[in-house]
């Protein structure tokens, strides 16, 4: 539910902001020799000439850079608050000494997704524990079943709006493909006018037109590609680290109950 009003509040959001782009600072007449806004006498200008698939796509742009931040900050939270490395060096010298409490104050202390993890299977050995009822390899099963379960509920959240990016950079593309054959057809259009005579304004316009979508389209469309595939390596790789991580604390809790 929440991640549906805030992909709808981004979408909300720049769609009102591109548009406020392209009609206020793109279509300013001091970047148009004339007052139809037709002759653009710099790039913002040119921009503006592209039509009307301009403000979507610098709708999907700015949904694009609004996502990458929203990642970076939510990757590096889920990280904790101090290093990673350290936390879990810190957690495993406190649970080789025995020190179970110690290693959930520490993972109290760190927060983020792996210190979750970790504290959930740490709870549960606690809990199991005391029930003189299981073996030692049950209480382990259980832990490893904690661990497992908290991990199935972080990686939802490290892997949020991950989709959203790519989708945005395919739409990007086809809203690219768009503006150019809208563009293509007023090009040929004024190529096609009555008395045999090319209108050139018209004919410079279209191909513009055409040009413009295009490059914003593929603009949006690789930063869109490059960030999905930036986060799903580092999404990757932190599961991998949240897993080796979850792998030990569990060796290290059976070393100690062979003891």
């Amino acid at each position: 539910m929440k991640q549906s009003v805030f992909l709808s509040s981004v979408i909300v959001i720049t769609a009102v902001v591109a548009i406020g782009i392209y009609m206020f600072i793109l279509g300013d007449a001091s970047h148009f020799r004339n007052a139809d806004r037709t002759l653009s006498k710099d790039l913002l200008g040119t921009v503006y000439t592209g039509g009307i698939v301009v403000p979507i796509l610098i709708t999907l742009t700015l949904m694009d850079l609004t996502l990458v931040f929203e990642r970076l900050f939510s990757l590096r939270k889920a990280n904790g608050r101090s290093s990673i490395t350290t936390f879990l060096k810190a957690v495993q010298g406190n649970l080789m000494a025995g020190k179970i409490d110690e290693a959930i104050k520490a993972c109290d202390a760190q927060r983020g997704s792996a210190a979750n993890i970790i504290r959930t299977g740490l709870e549960r050995y606690k809990l199991v524990l005391g029930d003189k009822k299981l073996d030692a390899e049950k209480r382990l099963s259980e832990t490893q079943r904690a661990i497992e379960e908290a991990t199935s509920l972080e990686t939802p959240l490290l892997e949020r709006n991950l989709v959203a990016l790519s989708t945005i950079a395919s739409i990007a593309t086809m809203f690219g493909l768009l503006g150019t054959v809208v563009g293509m057809i007023r090009a040929f259009t004024a190529l096609a006018a009555v008395g045999g005579t090319p209108d050139a304004i018209q004919l410079s316009i279209g191909i513009s037109e055409a040009l413009i979508n295009t490059a914003l389209g593929l603009l949006a469309a690789i930063i869109g590609i490059v960030a999905y595939n930036y986060f799903v390596t580092k999404v990757d790789n932190f599961t991998y680290m949240i897993d080796e991580a979850s792998y030990n604390v569990v060796q290290i809790l059976h070393a100690r109950t062979n003891d």
